[in-house]
């Protein structure tokens, strides 16, 4: 299956020496308290988009978070990043990275640093291992557990706005009800209905609402490991979206290629609704909780028709 990629600018090395030795001017960049916070803002670096604005808002006044890789244009996986890339994480005291082996180059940015900061691994702090579905942003328990694990990283490591953090915390539990609200909406119709999906990615929170995932075994192994899936595998997809027993179908529309197409055909032309997704923000969208709200909506209503 055919995915975007990112052309490398610079060999990682370089980055990465980079990285390691550029001047550190991020002290006295966020040395002056701002906004309701106590203290000097914590600096933060957050690999991907997925966690910027989770972090972001956890962090609030008392964080200077910097987000390193934000595109819906191209295929996360695929990303190598650039010396300027790098250079971000020179003076981080938190680094927030999704692990499961989503953003290696981040964990390398890390280690090349003469002062290790603090790291929050999302794959670790859920329990999951190297070979695990990656895409936990989309696990309604994941993104409270990795939240949790923030608020209690920033505690750590400015005591003195630990109060401040709690409050954003519950801020950020608030402003989370109208995902938990569309959540509860797909509960209430999930049960007896299936889905399809050109890709995993929805798995987790497909599986949070009780969803039953009728994706051939075959293909979804073949797109796990990003390889094209048999022809079987595509005609037995087609198949059930051609007789009624895939009830949706989930399109990731940061992949591109004929199969992935070819499928979602097959669903438009058998009345299967089809729910967009994207595996990182789209442009437009200012917060995670607007991005999966608007998505949710979108699967709420499908199979309440």
């Amino acid at each position: 299956m055919t995915r975007f990629r990112f052309v490398p600018v610079a060999v990682l090395i370089v980055a990465f020496a980079l990285g390691a030795c550029s001047s550190d001017d991020s002290d006295s960049a966020t040395s002056t308290p701002k906004g309701d916070c106590p203290t000097a803002p914590v600096p933060v670096v957050v690999s991907v988009d997925q966690w910027g604005d989770i972090v972001d808002q956890l962090a609030g006044d008392c964080g200077d978070v910097t987000t390193v890789f934000k595109s819906s244009s191209a295929d996360p996986h695929d990303y190598e990043p650039t010396p300027g890339d790098i250079a971000k994480f020179t003076g981080s005291k938190l680094v927030v990275v999704n692990g499961l082996d989503y953003d290696p180059w981040a964990n390398k940015a890390v280690d090349a640093l003469d002062e290790q900061p603090t790291l929050v691994d999302g794959g670790e702090v859920v329990g999951l291992q190297e070979g695990d579905n990656p895409h936990i942003w989309y696990g309604p328990q994941f993104v409270r557990d990795v939240s949790d694990a923030v608020t209690e990283a920033l505690k750590k490591i400015q005591p003195e706005a630990a109060e401040y953090f709690d409050g954003q915390a519950t801020k950020w539990d608030a402003a989370l009800e109208p995902y938990d609200a569309e959540i509860a909406r797909i509960e209430a119709v999930a049960p007896g209905k299936t889905y399809g999906a050109t890709e995993g990615i929805f798995s987790y929170m497909a599986e949070a609402v009780g969803l039953d995932n009728l994706t051939p075994l075959g293909y979804r192994t073949a797109t796990d490991n990003e390889s094209d899936p048999a022809p079987g595998d595509v005609n037995e997809f087609e198949q059930a979206l051609a007789d009624g027993t895939i009830s949706v179908l989930i399109y990731n529309t940061q992949t591109e290629g004929a199969i992935p197409e070819q499928v979602r055909a097959q669903a438009e032309q058998n009345n299967v609704p089809v729910v967009d997704v994207t595996e990182s923000v789209p442009p437009g969208i200012d917060s995670f909780v607007e991005w999966q709200v608007g998505q949710l909506k979108d699967l709420a209503t499908a199979l309440e028709a």
